[in-house]
This record gives structure tokens, C-alpha cells and sequence, in this order.
């Protein structure tokens, strides 16, 4: 029985063998499709090519692409572990030419491939094919044999695909899966097509039109394939399988959660191991491709998925994170064709056991909500819109995970309610996703790079250059000449300006041109093409001029210090906190450096003092920042670390900078940090001048953030405090290295001040010479003091009743204080009077009168506050007249 592993390998060799390039899965986050939250087919990293705004170097491919179908139109959370085909994650084999070849060749490709490399029984099969199609069904005819009862026509959009409104556009052919008849079902465009006996397995798009705003559709000059066939759905089949879940791969998964848990894994809680087997991949791939867990777009679905899945382990009766324990199972079936797992798999752990751990604080609370709510309603009664609210907004259920829970109970949730609830409040996680990935007008950077090729980068080694001005783009569009005070993105064939990319800003300086001259405000690129964004300061800029480019020499410095930096940076990290410390963010500008980090509490003094110390040392050993140029797979096996956020070619830049010396690691004299970066960085580590670092914060869930100065900014810096500090140390008429003992002195000294002026404002206050007004009378046969008090705060007055009750022996007192028109009222009741009259009471009608809410306390004393003590004389007739009954 083949695996998996062994079916994803069959279908990418038999298509290498046919001329296929076979090109790696694109991350699970699309960087050319803005309108997808995540890639859920094998076209998407394509999608370029299909429309002729990018070309590669070959016109046929093949893939296994990774897809996740959870957040937007694609969701299919629901469906997942209650049916036998539905994922979240899934891999997608497919095939595609690019004007290459047609149906004429990918009929025979698929049907050579399902009978002869995979066995399958030709018997069971029957296709599909839109029902205008005649070529796609003479082929299945002639090439298949098929005879016409097993060639279905369908009329409708099912066999009819576009890429949108207007646009790519064309047929489809599907082939089916006979299963028998013991199964219920009829074949597809049957009243019964919904039932299991035939079960799809491939669909082979062919796109050979093209649909126009106003209703034409013409034929593509070079008509193009794309196909997707489910590993997991062919590999059910291949093994004999009707259950997706039966795979051998999604069974050992199955399997390590229950081991994990010690729970049949066919048993009552079967659905619940499936759910968790199925997100453990998504979550898993997803933070590998640099998704984290948060409340908004992308980390957001993340987290409902993850919290899905940790409340299946929690009706298994998990009591302790579970999810991280499941990963390296994860890794040992898949790690192998997905490298990135591996590398990532540490901080996935960490994250998983981050989220689990917080999530099961407050499950308990969420379900018995749950209880207490359904325990409330008739029998079978859906649950009201605004409790599964209450649920999202108080205890982070999404509303998916509630109608999860009320499924097994045989009930539904008032959508309409809910929807109403969200709108009363705006929704803190299901913030309006806006999509990500290159800009509106990249099709004209795709064109450049077509028509001139990439810019050639001469930065590393020089900081001026000449160069020929190949394009100017104004305002969107391409323009041949352009004029003072333009503000325009100039092409060359070459520069030495670096364009903006992983966390390095892009470099400004100066661009100088016969008869003209701008200023380079910053350096972006798109389709490998670098966009000089210039304002011209001098005559006018053309096409096909020679240009001098001058980078600014000084800013370049600094920013290459702080991208050298935050390299040393990285490895002092994994040194203090731990090797599961991944980048997940940079920023290398020219005043600072900023770097985030997996990681999941603050770190303490300590730990930020042994880091910049640790950089300060390879700082100062000034040891050359060494550049070799290698694989990919060559660099990770030589132990480079990827830093998140860049794309890598065939070919990586590897820097590597400090001699580790001392003990262990270092004890050989290995290299301090190695990793793939394309940026810009010191020559010799002596360079970056030193490091002050500022402090860490939190940046998002299990991420934190450090910022730091280098070179001359941490000098100005540190001078800026020595000034301040210097500045004190007048002030205080003491070295500057007694400040510290002097500051605890005088701080020592006002808290005894303090306490001695608050002692002397309740003796004055008792004395009598602190009051505005006194009333010592006998209300109701209970002796009765009221005094308005200045200089005294409110929290004085409790001291000052228990002093007066003291004096009195019996009866109650009525303490309002003046603070700058402020109001502060206590009242006071000795024991034997507590039945007759309550201070809380008293303070609540004085409390009222003086413009303020409510007061509390016991009824021998009780506080409130106000805002206006003008009113003190009627606060006290309104206690007075509670006193009178």
C-alpha cells in the first residue's frame, strides 16, 4: 500500500519525467494575490503567469502545494472532523502549462498517470466535461476509451472556471471514482450526485478564453493548463480508503493523539481526534510560514483554529496543553518534503503550548456559561444571539466554536441575534482583513522586468555608480521625460542603492543626469526591478539618459550598523532565553534598530543586560563580517539561520560575523552568528561602533520586541543621559555617584514629611482650626458632629472619625473635606448607635448633594466622594434629616 509521502513523490516524478519543472509549494500567505487571506489551490503562486504579467523560466510545472481553506469564501472549519473529506489543510498535486501544451496532452497525462503509475481500476472511472466541450470528450473517447455513458456533460459553472468576472476563463474536465453500488449516491448531475459512490478526484481546468466586461469571451492566443488533484483524497482511494482520515498519514496523527491522551482513537471520541489531527497541520504550517496567533485578519483564524482544536483535546479529557506534544509527530511524516517544519518546529511547540495554556484558563468558565445559558432555555431551543455574544466578547469564543459545542447537543445558535450583538459593539477580532501582498500597479513592474530584466544590485561592494535610466514611472504610468519638482520612480539598469526588504529601510542619496538632478528619497522594488523614488531638484530627467547615483554615505552606515547588529543581536538572544528565539520581524533603519522575537514573557533586567553586554563583546572583538555566496540547503546545513520575512532563490547570501571564545560552543572557535540575509552590513564588527539596548515590549501573542541604538545614535544617547544625569547631580549639590544614595535619602525624607504633615493636619482638623463650619448638635437623641475640613485629603478622614468617635464615646460624625473645589465625605457611627443610624447611609445622601455617586462601606464608616464641595452645608441637612427619621 502506498503512503502518502510515496503518492505525492509518484505524481511530481512522472511529470519531471514529462518535462515538468517541479517547483516548490508557495508559503500558505500569497504574495501576489491580495483578494486571498490565504493560498487554497496550486494556481495561486501562478496567477501572474497565467495572466502574462510575469514570465518564468519554464512553461510547464508541477507541484504539491500546501492550502488552507479556513477564513473567507474557502471555510470549511465547520465540516472538519465530522465528514470524510473536509480539511482545513490539505495538499493540492497539480500540473500546469503556460501555453505549452493543451487538452490534447493533459487528458492523456492524467489518464496515463491515474491507470498505469497508479494502478487504478479504469472500470471505476467516469469523467465530466462541460457540455460544449466536444473536444475534451472526443479525447476522452478516442484516449481513454470511454464510452459515452461514462463522458457526463454538465451545463452548469461546475465544469466551467474562471479566475473571476473578467479575465482567464475555460471548461473543465473532472474524473470520478466509482466506489459501488453498496454505497448510497448517483453520478454527478443526478438528483443523488450528492451521495459517496462517486467521489472526485482530479479537475483539469483548461483555460483557453478570455471573458471581457461587456459580455465577449475570445480565445486565448496561448491556452493554458491547471490542474488540482487532493493528495489526501487520491491517497484514500490508492489505499483503499473511503475516509480521508483512514490515510496512513492522518492515522499516525490520529494515533500520537491517542497515545496523548490515552483515548480510543475509534472509540465515542473519534471525531474529536480528527479535528485535532486535522489542525495540528494547518496551525502547524501556518506559524511556519510566519502566521502568528492574534485577534485580527490572518493570526486571528489561526487562533479560532487552534482554539478549536484545544477544546476537542479538552473533551478528551486532556488537563494539560496537548497540541505541542503532537508536533514532533507532525514533523516525522511531513518534515521531510516540507523542510520548513523542522526549522520551525521549536517555536511552533512553544506557541502551541503558549496558546493552550492560556485558552484552558478560560474554557471551564466559557462551557459553564454555555451550561448555565442552555439550562435556561426550552428543549432544543437555539441559543439567543446575544449569549453566544457574550461568549466572543468575554471569553474569546469565536461564534464557529460555540455552534461546535451546541452541535453535540443537537442545537443552533440565533445568527441573527449574534449579528445584531456585533453590531451594538464593533468586533475587536474580526477586523476587516484588507489583504496583503504587492501593489495595485504591479503589472507594470512585471512588465519592466520583461522587458529590461532585474536591476542589477552593485551595492554590496560600492556606494557610487553609473547607471542607464531604462524607465520613469509618474503617477502610476510610464512616462518618457519629466520635469522640476516631479516626484517620479526611476528603473536603471544597475544601482548601488539597496531596495526596502527584510526589515532594512531602502537607501536615499543623489542622482545626477546631463542637464538634471534629483534627490532619491527612498529605494522599493517589485518583480526584482528597484523603483528609485526621486524628486527632481535640478533641469529635467529622460529616459535613456547615463546617470551618477551616490547613495548617502553617512545613513547607509548607520543603517548597515544596526542590520549588522541586530544579527549579533538575534544570537545573544538564543543565548540568554533559549534556542526556540526565531525572528519574526525587523526593522533596520538609520536612527534605530527594532527587532521582534519569538518569545513568551518579558525579559527581566538581567537577561537585557547579559544580551547587550554579549553584543558589546563581539562588538569590540572586531572580527571581519565575512559573505559567501551558496544553496539554500547548503547554508541551512552549514546551520544559517532564515530570517522571517525573505524570499530565497537558488542562491542565498550567508554572512557570518564573531569568533566564539570561551567555553563550550565557543571553546573551537566557530563562528558567533550565521545567517542568510541579503542586506547590507559592516565590514569588520568594530564597525557597528556599540550597542545600547532600550528595553522589550510586547509586539503580539508569544512575540516581543526590542529596540536599540548603535554607533553614534547610542553615544547621543548615552551623553543625553549623562547630561540629565549630570543636571540632577547640580541640583542636588552631590557627586554624581552619590545621586543614587542622595535620591533615596530625600525620598526617605518626604515620605517622613509626608506623614508628618498629614499628622498635623488631623490634629488641626481635631483642634477645630482646620474647619470651615461646625454643627455639634443632639438629632434624635443621637449626638451629632458635622465639620467641613480644608487642607485635609479624603484620605484623612477616616483617621479623624475614629479620633472623634473616640472623643465622643457615643453618637455619629459627618466629615466633609474642601480640596480645591473637590469634595471628599466620610461618616462615622459608634457601635451602640450602628442600629439606629447607618454611616453608609448618612454618606449616601451627603454624597448625593455634593454631586457625586453612591458610597460604601460598614455602618460604622463608610466614604464617598463629590464633585462639588460648594454644597457642604446641604450635604449635612440631608444627613442631618436621615438622622430625623
Amino acid at each position: 500500500m502506498p503512503s502518502l509521502n510515496d503518492i505525492r513523490s509518484t505524481f511530481l516524478d512522472f511529470y519531471a519525467k514529462n518535462d515538468h519543472a517541479v517547483v516548490d509549494s508557495s508559503p500558505l500567505v500569497p504574495r501576489n494575490d491580495p483578494t486571498l487571506m490565504f493560498t487554497n489551490s496550486g494556481m495561486v503562486q501562478f496567477k501572474n503567469v497565467f495572466t502574462g504579467v510575469e514570465h518564468r523560466p519554464y512553461s510547464r510545472a508541477t507541484t504539491s502545494q500546501k492550502c488552507v481553506r479556513a477564513g473567507g469564501k474557502h471555510n470549511d472549519l465547520d465540516n472538519v472532523g465530522y465528514t470524510a473529506r473536509h480539511h482545513t489543510f490539505f495538499e493540492m498535486l497539480g500540473n500546469f502549462s503556460f501555453g505549452d501544451y493543451f487538452k490534447e496532452q493533459a487528458i492523456p497525462y492524467a489518464w496515463d498517470l491515474i491507470t498505469k503509475e497508479f494502478g487504478i481500476n479504469k472500470d471505476r472511472l467516469l469523467v465530466t466535461v462541460y457540455h460544449t466541450d466536444d473536444e475534451a470528450a472526443d479525447i476522452w473517447k478516442k484516449y481513454a476509451g470511454l464510452p459515452d455513458d461514462r463522458i457526463i456533460r454538465i451545463p452548469t459553472n461546475d465544469n466551467f472556471w474562471s479566475m473571476g468576472p473578467t479575465g482567464p476563463c475555460g471548461p473543465c474536465t473532472e474524473i470520478f471514482y466509482d466506489h459501488g453500488d453498496h454505497i448510497a449516491g448517483g453520478p454527478p448531475g443526478s438528483p443523488d450526485e450528492d451521495g459517496d459512490r462517486f467521489i472526485e478526484i482530479w479537475n483539469l481546468v483548461f483555460m483557453q478564453f478570455e471573458q471581457f466586461e461587456d459580455g465577449r469571451r475570445e480565445a486565448l492566443p496561448k491556452p493554458s493548463i491547471d490542474t488540482g488533484m487532493g493528495l489526501e483524497r487520491v491517497g484514500a482511494l490508492l489505499q483503499g480508503k473511503h475516509d480521508n482520515y483512514d490515510t496512513d498519514l492522518m492515522r499516525s496523527l490520529i494515533e500520537a493523539s491517542a497515545h496523548a491522551t490515552s483515548v480510543d482513537p475509534d472509540g465515542p471520541g473519534k471525531v474529536h481526534h480528527r479535528v485535532i489531527a486535522d489542525h495540528l497541520r494547518s496551525t502547524s504550517f501556518l506559524m511556519a510560514d510566519g502566521v502568528m496567533p492574534s485577534n485580527e485578519g490572518r493570526g486571528y483564524v489561526l487562533r479560532r483554529i487552534m482554539r478549536r482544536a484545544m477544546r476537542h483535546a479538552h473533551l478528551l479529557g486532556a488537563t494539560e496543553p496537548l497540541m505541542h506534544r503532537l508536533v514532533p509527530a507532525l514533523v516525522r511524516q511531513m518534515g521531510a518534503h516540507f523542510p520548513e517544519l523542522g526549522r520551525a518546529q521549536s517555536m511552533i511547540e512553544e506557541t502551541l503550548r503558549l496558546e493552550e495554556t492560556r485558552f484552558k484558563q478560560t474554557l471551564d468558565r466559557g462551557l459553564h456559561l454555555l451550561d448555565d445559558e442552555l439550562a435556561r432555555l426550552p428543549e432544543g431551543a437555539a441559543l439567543p444571539g446575544a449569549a453566544a455574544f457574550k461568549l466572543y466578547d468575554t471569553y474569546g469564543f469565536p461564534l464557529d466554536l460555540t455552534q461546535d459545542a451546541l452541535r453535540e447537543k443537537g442545537r443552533a445558535v440565533d445568527i441573527a441575534g449574534f449579528d445584531a450583538a456585533m453590531q451594538e459593539q464593533k468586533a475587536k477580532a474580526r477586523a476587516a482583513w484588507s489583504g496583503s501582498g504587492e501593489t495595485a500597479d504591479a503589472a507594470i513592474w512585471f512588465d519592466l522586468a520583461d522587458k529590461h530584466g532585474p536591476t542589477e544590485f552593485l551595492g554590496y561592494d560600492t556606494e557610487v555608480a553609473e547607471g542607464q535610466i531604462l524607465a520613469i514611472v509618474k503617477d502610476g504610468k510610464p512616462v518618457d521625460r519629466a520635469g522640476l519638482g516631479a516626484r517620479i520612480a526611476i528603473v536603471l539598469n544597475q544601482t548601488p542603492f539597496y531596495a526596502e526588504s527584510g526589515g532594512q529601510v531602502g537607501d536615499s542619496g543623489e542622482m545626477k543626469v546631463e542637464g538634471g538632478a534629483a534627490r532619491i528619497i527612498e529605494t522599493r522594488k517589485s518583480a526584482g526591478v528597484f523603483m528609485h523614488i526621486a524628486e527632481i531638484t535640478k533641469g529635467a530627467i529622460e529616459v535613456g539618459q547615463g546617470a551618477e547615483l551616490v547613495v548617502d554615505h553617512a545613513r547607509r552606515s548607520a543603517i548597515r550598523a544596526n542590520h549588522s547588529a541586530t544579527h549579533l543581536l538575534h544570537e545573544a538572544l538564543r543565548n540568554a532565553l533559549g534556542t526556540h528565539v526565531a525572528q519574526r520581524g525587523s526593522l533596520n533603519a538609520d536612527d534605530r534598530l527594532r527587532f521582534d522575537f519569538s518569545h513568551t514573557k518579558a525579559m527581566s533586567e538581567a537577561e537585557l543586560a547579559q544580551v547587550e553586554a554579549e553584543v558589546n563583546d563581539y562588538i569590540r572583538q572586531n572580527t571581519p563580517v565575512d559573505t559567501r555566496i551558496m544553496s539554500p540547503d547548503d547554508a541551512r546545513a552549514l546551520g544559517a539561520q532564515a530570517l522571517f520575512g525573505e524570499k530565497y532563490g537558488d542562491e542565498v547570501r550567508v554572512v557570518s560575523m564573531g569568533r566564539e571564545r570561551g567555553s563550550g560552543k565557543g571553546a573551537d572557535g566557530m563562528t558567533y552568528s550565521l545567517e542568510l540575509c541579503g542586506g547590507t552590513h559592516v565590514r569588520q564588527t568594530g564597525d557597528i561602533g556599540v550597542l545600547v539596548v532600550l528595553g522589550d515590549s510586547a509586539s503580539a501573542a508569544g512575540v516581543r520586541r526590542i529596540e536599540a541604538l548603535t554607533g553614534q545614535a547610542a553615544l547621543d544617547y548615552l551623553r543625553a543621559q549623562e547630561r540629565a544625569l549630570s543636571d540632577i547631580a547640580t541640583s542636588l549639590k552631590s557627586p554624581i555617584a552619590d545621586v543614587p544614595a542622595r535620591v533615596r535619602i530625600m525620598m526617605e525624607e518626604r515620605k517622613a514629611l509626608q506623614n508628618e504633615v498629614a499628622q498635623l493636619r488631623r490634629e488641626l482638623a481635631m483642634s477645630g482650626g482646620g474647619q470651615a463650619g461646625v454643627e455639634m448638635n443632639e438629632i434624635n437623641g443621637i449626638p451629632f458632629i458635622a465639620q467641613v475640613l480644608s487642607g485635609v485629603s479624603g484620605k484623612d478622614l477616616p483617621a479623624l472619625i475614629d479620633a472623634h468617635k473616640a472623643r465622643m464615646g457615643s453618637g455619629a460624625v459627618l466629615l466633609i473635606a474642601d480640596a480645591g473645589g473637590k469634595a471628599a465625605v466620610a461618616a462615622g457611627v459608634t457601635d451602640d448607635m450602628t442600629s439606629r443610624v447607618s454611616a453608609v447611609d448618612l454618606v449616601k445622601v451627603a454624597a448625593a448633594e455634593l454631586g457625586g455617586k453612591g458610597g460604601g462601606g460598614r455602618p460604622d464608616m463608610a466614604q464617598a466622594g463629590g464633585a462639588d464641595a460648594s454644597n457642604a452645608e446641604a450635604a449635612i441637612k440631608a444627613a442631618i434629616a436621615v438622622m430625623e427619621g
